[in-house]
């Protein structure tokens, strides 16, 4: 049955960014995007780069949310380099979820079909023909849902109502107001914004108006522009600089004059903006500009800085000043973005240097040599600092794969990159982003590459994950017939041991056991510890789970002494979950507490879900054993969230969908159908923090008194729930990007939710929240939410 507790845990709001600038004008595209949604269930915001459809769609979702069920969602697909992958962004980033083997029309509409809700589509004019698909397809199966997407073009589906979105209203230089009305024009308003922020002192007076009201009109409105010449103000006067962009416009448009006059203004100021830098800045923009998403200055520099003196550091410095790259800051680690048209412009001038082949092939081969020193280095100290900094580098890893999949002389390239990254995928829950992956690389590299049979075995894996058998053993042949033949004796282990796991998966004991255990053998021999470790556990747990519980228990407490003494989490941490499984067949459920709690704590350390899945699970069964029926129905709540969250099921795993269906059935009746569904919803609505802390039973802060709760009904609680959460933990110090991690919601879901939090408390700063807080705490014992 599929339920929408994802969209209703906790996300009150959906996952709109916040708009942390102040938004100026537009109050005419609101109303007319607005009035289009009573006639129109898709309507496409258009206009060139820098226009600002995404922001003005942000204003839109956010001020007609509260007339969806299920509020406003956005999905931004700019660092898309591939339309195959509009499906999984839409997935990942809506957190739908479900257990299908791979991101499909039919998994999106039967996700949203009962959903009242408006979905944000920005940046979709470079994947038009399958964002398109997936409208019609919405159209067509999900009544409820309505369509605003943003787009160079419209996006050509059927009932589609467009709103061309113009510049910004400007004044007429031959009819210039007084002084004082010059901010009645939408795009003086903005740039007095911009020119605050650049020059803190920067007035609007008699003498400088006149400028203002002609430069604003030469930018002919394009908020990029503007924003690009308001930094300028450092440097300039407000007449210095309406002269020269005056000059430069009629020089830079000459013999472009078949392209609308907006994008002439927007590429007259970026023409001059780029030709104001020395010659060093400029290269280091070009090559820049092959990054997806973020990047760091290790990165930069490995990049863009090799060839002829492009001294990085101050490039970055410098573009940053300009207002070409956006600094990002979060959690002490510093990254840079450029802006979506000076992206395209950079890739545009790097062409024109003959360098793109050049650049691209560095940006792959530094974030290939980063995969492989992930791999390399995954079993040791630093597995949860690696996952974390794999997150921060996934489209660059995308653009990479792309690269390397689609050149002749780049397959093993390929290969390498897609396997390195397999323990990443898993982890993160991106089972069917991986398969495209692998199949992609697979069917576009020569087939007598060396690589090619780990790709093919690690293809099979994921497939075995998602309950696919069919797709599996014939991978696992091919992969087998190739290492035989080239002698590989790892890859040999490594296939052995996943034919022993498919038996144990079939519940066919014995040969599990004989396959896992020759396995086991072959890594000895070899030294290689990654398996060694992987098939000590796989091995622990068919045979505990088996007839030889006590020697199940030997191979598992060796697998977790052997992963502390190298500061390994990953094997660690299902080796506990493993001894629980054990315990629990043992009646010992006290002991299988311990272990899988264990376990969890590890698990949350690497944000491992499918292993906090499997853990909340085991729990589920073990307060079932202790007759605290209400904590099972709503661990089994927590887990089938998350099960869903990355795509899989306790039913692919035989012997283990047999014990889940049978507590489930015994919670159930023990509880009554009405009081187990309460208690399974409430614990589906949990978020991923939240679950846990609840599945370990650590109690956050103590409950208040029967006469505080009177008190608050007299002064209600200005947040919501979920804004409650997250202002406590702002008190904790935590980042963004942390809370995210922690909700399993999207960063911009909880820029929007800080944000609401300091107007509906009337603060300017993270340290006023905090402060708040404390003052709840020590003056009222207020807790967070109930769980």
């Amino acid at each position: 049955m599929v339920s929408t507790a994802n969209a209703r845990a906790g996300e009150s709001a959906g996952n709109l960014p916040a708009d942390v600038t102040s938004f100026v004008g537009r109050r005419r595209e609101i109303t007319l995007t607005k009035r289009l949604f009573a006639e129109a269930r898709v309507v496409t915001l258009t206009g060139p780069g820098g226009v600002g459809k995404t922001r003005l769609a942000v204003r839109v979702a956010n001020n007609m949310r509260r007339s969806f069920r299920d509020k406003a969602w956005f999905v931004e697909l700019e660092n898309l380099d591939d339309g195959a992958l509009v499906l999984d962004a839409v997935i990942e980033q809506l957190s739908l979820g479900g257990p299908s083997s791979a991101a499909s029309l039919e998994t999106i509409v039967d996700q949203l079909k009962n959903r009242e809700m408006l979905l944000v589509l920005d940046n979709c004019e470079h994947v038009i023909e399958d964002v398109a698909l997936l409208v019609d397809a919405l159209m067509r199966w999900c009544p409820g849902v309505r369509v605003l997407a943003t787009s160079r073009q419209s996006l050509g589906v059927a009932g589609e109502s467009t709103v061309v979105v113009p510049p910004m209203q400007v004044p007429d230089p031959d009819h210039l107001p007084p002084a004082e009305a010059v901010e009645q024009f939408s795009s003086v308003r903005l740039f007095v914004d911009r020119a605050k922020a650049a020059v803190p002192e920067f007035e609007v007076t008699e003498g400088n108006a006149g400028a203002l009201m002609r430069l604003c009109h030469h930018l002919d409105g394009n908020p990029l522009a503007i924003e690009l010449a308001a930094v300028r103000l450092r440097s300039l006067s407000l007449q210095q600089l309406e002269e020269r962009i005056a000059e430069r416009y009629d020089l830079l448009t000459e013999g472009r004059r078949g392209a609308p006059p907006r994008q002439q203004t927007l590429r007259a100021l970026i023409d001059w903006s780029y030709e104001l830098l020395d010659e060093r800045d400029r290269r280091a923009w070009a090559r820049m500009s092959v990054f997806s998403g973020s990047f760091d200055l290790a990165a930069a520099e490995r990049v863009a800085g090799e060839g002829k003196g492009v001294d990085i550091l101050t490039a970055v410095h410098s573009l940053v000043d300009k207002s070409v790259l956006m600094r990002e800051e979060d959690g002490g680690e510093v990254r840079y973005r450029l802006p979506h048209t000076l992206r395209d412009y950079g890739l545009a001038k790097l062409a024109d240097h003959g360098e793109t082949g050049k650049v691209r092939h560095r940006h792959c081969a530094f974030f290939a040599e980063l995969a492989e020193r992930f791999a390399a280095e995954w079993i040791g100290p630093e597995q949860a600092a690696w996952v974390q900094r794999l997150r921060h580098e996934q489209d660059n890893l995308r653009a990479a794969l792309r690269y390397a999949a689609e050149g002749s002389e780049t397959g093993g390239t390929a290969l390498r990159l897609v396997t390195d990254l397999w323990q990443y995928w898993g982890i993160r829950g991106l089972n069917t982003e991986a398969r495209h992956w692998l199949d992609e690389v697979l069917d576009h590299t020569p087939r007598d590459l060396p690589e090619r049979a780990r790709a093919l075995r690690i293809s099979a894996w994921f497939s075995l994950l998602q309950g696919h058998l069919d797709k599996a053993m014939p991978k696992l042949e091919r992969a087998t017939v190739l290492a035989t033949q080239r002698g590989d004796e790892v890859e040999r282990a490594y296939l052995t041991l996943l034919h022993g796991l498919v038996a144990f998966f079939q519940d066919d004991q014995r040969r599990g056991v004989d396959l896992v255990g020759e396995a086991l053998e072959k890594f000895r021999r070899t030294e290689v510890l990654a398996g060694e470790l992987w098939s000590l556990h796989a091995l622990g747990l068919i045979k505990g789970m088996g007839d030889d519980a006590d020697g199940g228990l030997r191979l598992l407490a060796e697998c977790i002494q052997l992963s502390t003494e190298h500061s390994e989490l990953y094997w660690r941490s299902y080796a506990q979950w493993a001894t629980a499984q054990v315990q629990m067949r043992r009646d010992r459920a006290d002991r299988a507490e311990n272990s899988v709690k264990e376990a969890l704590r590890l698990q949350r350390e690497l944000d491992n879900r499918l292993g906090i899945a499997f853990s909340l699970d085991t729990l589920a069964w073990i307060a079932h054993r202790q007759q605290r029926f209400e904590r099972a129905a709503r661990l089994l709540g927590t887990s089938s969230a998350l099960w869903d969250a990355v795509r899989s099921a306790p039913g692919f795993w035989a012997r283990f969908a047999g014990d889940h269906d049978q507590h489930l059935m015994q919670i159930r009746t023990a509880l009554g159908p009405e009081s187990f569904d309460e208690h399974y919803e409430r614990g589906r609505e949990m978020s991923l923090g939240h679950a846990v802390d609840y599945a370990l039973e650590i109690k956050r802060h103590s409950r208040r008194s029967t006469a505080e709760s009177a008190e608050d009904n007299v002064h209600p609680m200005p947040l919501t729930r979920r804004e409650r959460q997250i202002a406590d933990l702002v008190a904790e110090g935590r980042t963004n990007k942390d809370i995210a991690e922690n909700l399993v919601i999207a960063q911009r879901t909880v820029e929007g939710h800080v944000q609401n939090i300091l107007t509906k408390l009337d603060f300017t700063s993270r340290a006023q929240i905090a402060g708040w807080v404390a003052g709840q705490r020590s003056g009222d014992g207020a807790d967070s939410p109930a769980l």
